[in-house]
């Protein structure tokens, strides 16, 4: 398990609630009970605030607005486009509506329309295996081949575990054909981190994130304040993303 694995699964709303909740147990029985309280009080706390969907507004939102998405004709060629695997609430198309297969738009998709809008020539999927025998990489390979994309037309890297290695790993193979310049794309949630480490790299990267998926839904009645079992499910991404973005900074990878 890497840092930031750890870091985020010791500080996700529900283990750190129930973490919380069982310190200020014990302090109770050892007659700790005002240090109790507000222990307890803390882990509540957590969870409430990552359950409200005002607060993944503020701090998803706040990550995916740093590169904003584009329409395809809008941005500029490049020599590749870099895909990184990867998947952010089933790619539905908002993180407080129920998944939908028809609306719903995977990194795959944002290449391949770049790729027939004629942005790059070529496109170069990462991602190793995280179950299975098939790497993230290939199957994203594979669903390219689906969307009438030229297999020499992709580069496969299926080495790469973490977003570091994403960059680490691609950047190997834009080298080896002297690419300099990338439209990369990830999660507009992903994006900041992803560009931070491909840049330090040395490499030309611009933003081509996928649509931004943390946004105000059109029902009326959703609430901005009212505790919701999505809002609070879908903030372990939010959350690994700030871990993320420390943990690489304090590793000097950004």
């Amino acid at each position: 398990m890497t840092l930031s694995s750890f870091l985020t699964n010791l500080v996700i709303p529900l283990n750190l609630c129930v973490t919380l909740l069982v310190i200020g147990a014990v302090l109770f029985m050892l007659r700790q009970r005002k240090t109790a309280f507000f222990v307890a009080i803390a882990g509540l706390g957590w969870a409430v605030f990552w359950s409200l969907p005002a607060s993944s507004l503020w701090a998803g939102g706040r990550l995916e607005q740093l590169y904003p998405h584009q329409m395809p004709m809008s941005l500029p060629t490049a020599q590749a486009i870099v895909v990184l695997g990867g998947s952010t609430a089933n790619n539905r198309l908002n993180w407080f509506e129920p998944y939908d297969s028809a609306t719903a738009t995977s990194r795959v998709d944002t290449a391949a329309i770049l790729y027939k809008a004629q942005r790059a020539p070529l496109i170069v999927v990462s991602g190793a295996a995280l179950e299975g025998k098939i790497s993230e990489a290939q199957m994203m390979a594979n669903a390219l081949a689906q969307r009438d994309i030229p297999p020499e037309a992709v580069v496969v890297e299926n080495r790469s575990y973490t977003t570091y290695e994403n960059a680490l790993y691609t950047t190997r193979e834009l080298k080896q054909r002297h690419i300099s310049q990338v439209l990369l794309v990830t999660s507009a949630l992903h994006m900041p981190r992803a560009m931070a480490v491909f840049r330090k790299l040395g490499i030309g990267t611009i933003a081509a994130p996928s649509a931004p998926q943390i946004v105000v839904p059109g029902e009326q009645e959703f609430s901005f304040w009212q505790p919701n079992m999505r809002a609070l499910e879908a903030s372990r991404s939010i959350i690994k993303e700030y871990v993320g973005l420390l943990v690489y900074w304090v590793r000097g990878w950004i």
